[in-house]
């Protein structure tokens, strides 16, 4: 023990002689230790992490490939070909992000949407605020256009009103009847 105490003296005495050199490793150690731990909170958060849905090993995403793309999106046709004939997978949902414009409520913006089959909040386990989710009746073509709203666009439009189910809000054109 002896010894350890005498090296820390000894190396105190040294960078106090050269306080330039001492400055130069202070910053380098900083900087190291700050990109470190950096890269280390972002591969945590996006690898090593498991995804926020319950067993979320079990949860794939499917593309299909055709030229010059690798991971294309599907079109609803064949997902709904895939979904008749699966016979391996539990459940299959769909989902394609969109923008939309949204008017009738003040001044016209743009927002984000998730187009998304009947089964997808039942594939990652959510339960709805309010309301309800999808039908399978509502799934198809022809059905009344319907909506899921988002935490965060609920309680910025609405003020987190639950009267704001079964209201319609004007998407592109289109009249949605909220749901959930």
């Amino acid at each position: 023990m002896g010894t350890l105490t005498q090296d820390i003296r000894y190396a105190i005495r040294m960078l106090a002689k050269n306080p330039g050199f001492t400055i130069i490793a202070v910053l380098t150690l900083a900087l190291g230790i700050g990109a470190n731990t950096a890269i280390f909170s972002v591969v945590n958060g996006v690898m090593l992490n498991p995804l926020p849905y319950p067993q979320p090993t079990r949860v794939v995403s499917m593309y299909r490939k055709v030229f010059g793309f690798d991971q294309a999106s599907v079109p609803y046709l064949s997902f709904q070909d895939w979904q008749q004939q699966n016979r391996t997978i539990e459940s299959m949902a769909s989902y394609r992000e969109d923008n939309y414009n949204l008017t009738g409520m003040g001044e016209a913006e743009r927002v984000p949407v998730g187009q998304v089959s009947a089964d997808f909040f039942k594939v990652l386990g959510e339960n709805p605020m309010m309301g309800r989710f999808f039908s399978v009746d509502e799934d198809r073509l022809g059905a009344p256009p319907v909506i899921v709203l988002g935490e965060g666009f609920w309680k910025r439009k609405f003020g987190g009103s639950p009267d704001v189910l079964g209201k319609t809000i004007l998407l592109n054109g289109t009249d949605y009847t909220v749901i959930g």
